[in-house]
């Protein structure tokens, strides 16, 4: 028969036990498990998370800006409902006070002016095409009133929006020695990984230039190569010309040529050198010499660690943007770089 205090340590060391085992099965449970094993090296979810952030961040902020879009909608529609209500009539008798009885009919002046402005673009019937320009500036013109009256609603109301945006994911983007324009005091910088004989890489050049006028000073522009040899060849070699231009402090004038031209053979690489006032013994002493080689290669080596796989691909201030994304992607991004700035 067993006493008392021999059951109690039988208690004891079973409860140790008990909470030992317990406390180890908790711990292999709270191990991450790897997503995959190569001859049982792991490839961790850290891992895999570590190379996607950026285009990860990038999905997260789409989601956001989807969300956002929707609740400035249901914000707008919340004010009009609203008022409607104070004043005891539909939304739709709302609207048609305060918008539509004020926006007068559209002037066959106003129609001639905006055809002959872009006639040149215009195919097809004349007499159709004042139609849909007429139906398209009056729509405008309704538009823009009402987003006035919502505007004056929304000064009068106490609006509070929670959503939060997502943290953003920025890339530590080297820029040491890279060619670069703009104020070095720019509070928003743009890495552009690019590839000279890239037609899409030559459409953004537009896009850049559009940006470079709005924002003066306030932007700074860093090049960086990354020629996609297999896709254009000479690619390498353009951007190594451009590296010697730039040892003669013409590398800009060269960036620009190169892509007005958007042609690499050595014929041509020599051609923009004396175009651009190089000289040019130096210059073919470089291009031919490689000097530039491993600096390219560098570049090259920095864009694929950063996960770019196509050009153009862009960081404002570490946030990456891939393609030749129209003017208004840029804007957003650099609109709320220069507002967390200041």
């Amino acid at each position: 028969m067993i006493d008392r205090r021999s059951l109690r340590v039988a208690i004891v060391l079973w409860v140790l036990t008990a909470t030992g085992t317990t406390a180890v099965a908790a711990q292999a449970a709270d191990k991450p498990q790897p997503l995959a094993e190569v001859n049982g090296e792991a490839i961790s979810a850290e891992e895999v998370d570590k190379a996607l952030r950026p285009q990860l961040s990038k999905l997260e902020e789409v989601i956001y800006h989807l969300k956002r879009q929707r609740v400035e909608a249901l914000i707008r529609d919340r004010l009009l409902a609203q008022e409607a209500k104070r004043r005891g009539i539909s939304v739709q008798a709302l609207l048609d006070a305060e918008v539509t009885s004020k926006v007068g009919l559209l002037t066959e002046q106003e129609v001639e002016q905006f055809y002959q402005a872009t006639k040149s673009r215009i195919t097809g019937d004349e007499a159709q095409a004042r139609e849909q320009i007429r139906s398209r500036l009056q729509g405008q013109k309704l538009a823009a009133k009402r987003e006035e009256l919502i505007n004056s609603l929304r000064s009068k109301a106490k609006v509070v929006v929670h959503l939060e945006a997502p943290p953003a994911s920025r890339a530590e983007v080297g820029v040491d020695g890279a060619p670069a324009r703009g104020s070095a005091k720019a509070l928003v910088t743009i890495v552009e990984f690019s590839d000279f004989l890239c037609p899409f890489c030559k459409r953004a050049q537009s896009t850049l230039t559009e940006i470079a006028a709005k924002y003066g000073d306030e932007v700074r522009f860093v090049f960086r190569d990354f020629p996609v040899e297999q896709l254009h060849p000479g690619a390498r070699k353009a951007a190594e010309a451009a590296r010697c231009a730039g040892d003669q402090g013409k590398f800009w004038p060269y960036h620009d040529v190169l892509f007005e031209k958007a042609k690499g053979t050595p014929d041509d690489l020599k051609a923009y050198a004396r175009q651009v006032g190089l000289d040019a013994a130096t210059f073919e002493n470089c291009l031919t010499s490689a000097k530039h080689a491993g600096t390219v290669q560098k570049d090259f080596e920095e864009g694929a660690r950063l996960g770019i796989n196509g050009t153009p691909t862009f960081f404002v201030n570490g946030r990456m943007i891939v393609g030749a994304q129209p003017l208004e992607a840029f804007v957003q991004v650099i609109e709320d770089e220069l507002s967390r700035a200041k």
